[in-house]
C-alpha cells in the first residue's frame, strides 16, 4: 500500500473527518490515478485510506477513517446499500431520487440519480473511476434496476485528468422517462439532460411554490432560467393564469409547453420566451410589467470562491430587477447553486439588491436541497444549493 504522508499541521481536516486533502497539504507520496493510499500525519500516524488523484488540487479524497477497513468490492456495496437505505426512509414522493450525494454518503466524486427504472451516474473523480465497473455492478445488485447510464459529462472530470464519458455502462433502449413528482409529472431524458437529466434538487421548493402560489392568490408568475419548466408547472398547479417561461435553450421550452399539456393545463395560460433573462427583466421593467410571482433559479454564477465577487455582482443585478418587477405582497424565490456562494452572503447579496430596489420583504423561509441531497456535519461544502422566499412588502 503507497503512502501519502502530509505537512505538520495539514492533518486537522481529516481528524475532522473532512474528506479532502489539497496538493499544497502534501510533503510526499505518489500513486496512480485513483490508486488507494494510506494517508499518514507527518509522525507517520494513520489518518485515512484514500483515493490519489495527481491531476487535481483536491490530491486525495478518503474513503474511510477506520485503519481497520479495506477498500474492496464489498466496502462499496456497504457503501451503497447504506445511502440507498437511507433515501428509503424518506419516502420520497416521486419515482426521481438521489441515491448516491458524494462525499455526504461516503463516496467522494460517485452522483448516483434513479429516474424511474434508470440510474444515471457520474463519475466525477480518479478514484471513483478507477472502482467504475465494481460500483456500476453494485448499484444494479443494491437498487434491483437493470439499465445504468453514465453521465460523467461534467468539467469537473477535467479537473482529475479524466475525459468525458456518456452512454450505456449496463443495459440499453430509451433514455427518456416520466417523473411523477408530488402532483405534477414532468418527462426527462437523462442522456440529454442537465446534470444526470433534471434538477432533482428542485423538487420539494417545486412543490413549496405551488403551494404559496394557491396560498396567496398568485395568478400571474414569471420563472426565469427556466430550463423545462418545472416551476412553471408548479405555478400553474397552484392556480396561476398567466405564466411565463424565460431561458435561452428553444428544445428546453418546447419541453416547458410540452409539460403543460402532460399536466392538463391550458396552453393559453403558459407562454415561453426564447431569450436572455438580464435583457428581459430590464425590459418588462421599461414595459410596466409586474407579477404576483417571480422565480429566479439561474445556472452556476460562481463555481469556486475565487469567482465570488464577480458572480455576486451578477446575483445582485437579477435580484434587483426581480424585486422591482414583483408587485407589492408578491412573491420572490430566488436561489443560488454555486459552491462559492455561501447562503450568508447569499442573503447579504439579496438584501443589497433590496437596498438599491428600495423594496423591502420579509423573508418567509431559507430554502435548500430536497433531503436526498443531504449535507453533513463534517462535510459542510456539500450545501450548494441555497434560496430564500420573500414576501415583498
Amino acid at each position: 500500500m503507497k503512502v501519502i504522508r502530509l505537512r505538520e499541521g495539514k492533518e486537522r481536516s481529516l481528524l475532522r473527518q473532512h474528506p479532502w486533502v489539497f496538493a499544497g497539504s502534501v510533503a510526499k507520496g505518489k500513486a496512480d490515478p485513483g490508486e488507494t493510499v494510506r494517508v499518514e500525519a507527518d509522525d507517520g500516524r494513520f489518518l485515512a485510506w484514500a483515493a490519489f488523484s495527481p491531476s487535481s488540487m483536491i490530491r486525495v479524497r478518503a474513503w474511510s477513517f477506520d485503519e481497520a477497513e479495506r477498500i474492496d468490492a464489498a466496502f462499496f456495496q456497504r457503501r451503497l446499500q447504506a445511502a440507498v437505505a437511507m433515501r428509503q426512509r424518506l419516502a420520497i414522493q416521486s419515482n426521481g431520487v438521489r441515491l448516491v450525494h458524494g462525499e455526504a454518503d461516503g463516496l467522494p466524486g460517485l452522483i448516483v440519480d434513479r429516474y424511474d427504472d434508470i440510474l444515471s451516474v457520474q463519475f466525477l473523480s480518479a478514484g471513483t473511476e478507477r472502482w467504475k465497473d465494481v460500483i456500476a455492478d453494485a448499484l444494479l445488485q443494491v437498487t434491483g434496476c437493470q439499465r445504468l447510464f453514465e453521465r460523467s459529462d461534467s468539467g469537473v472530470r477535467q479537473m482529475e485528468g479524466l475525459a468525458p464519458a456518456k452512454g450505456w455502462l449496463r443495459g440499453e433502449g430509451a433514455t427518456t422517462v416520466t417523473l411523477q413528482e408530488h402532483a405534477i409529472r414532468l418527462t426527462v431524458d437523462v442522456e440529454e439532460g442537465h446534470k444526470t437529466g433534471y434538477y432533482l434538487d428542485q423538487r420539494e421548493n417545486r412543490a413549496l411554490f405551488a403551494r404559496l402560489v394557491r396560498q396567496f392568490g398568485c395568478t400571474s408568475v414569471l420563472n426565469c432560467y427556466s430550463y423545462t419548466g418545472g416551476f412553471s408547472v408548479a405555478a400553474l398547479a397552484g392556480g396561476a393564469t398567466e405564466v411565463i417561461s424565460v431561458d435561452s435553450s428553444g428544445p428546453a421550452l418546447a419541453r416547458a409547453d410540452a409539460h403543460v399539456r402532460l399536466n392538463g393545463f391550458d396552453p393559453a395560460h403558459h407562454t415561453s420566451m426564447d431569450a436572455d433573462v438580464n435583457g428581459t427583466l430590464r425590459q418588462l421593467l421599461k414595459d410596466g410589467r409586474q407579477f404576483d410571482a417571480i422565480v429566479l433559479d439561474p445556472p452556476k454564477f460562481a463555481p469556486s470562491a475565487a469567482h465570488a465577487d464577480r458572480a455576486s455582482r451578477a446575483y445582485k443585478d437579477i435580484n434587483r430587477l426581480g424585486l422591482k418587477l414583483l408587485k407589492p405582497g408578491g412573491l420572490l424565490l430566488t436561489f443560488s447553486c454555486s459552491g462559492g456562494i455561501g447562503a450568508e452572503l447569499f442573503h447579504k447579496i439579496v438584501a443589497g439588491a433590496g437596498l438599491d430596489a428600495n423594496v423591502d420583504a420579509y423573508l418567509m423561509q431559507r430554502l435548500e436541497a430536497s433531503s436526498d441531497h443531504p449535507t453533513t456535519l463534517c462535510f459542510p461544502e456539500g450545501e450548494y444549493l441555497k434560496g430564500l422566499a420573500l414576501l415583498r412588502r
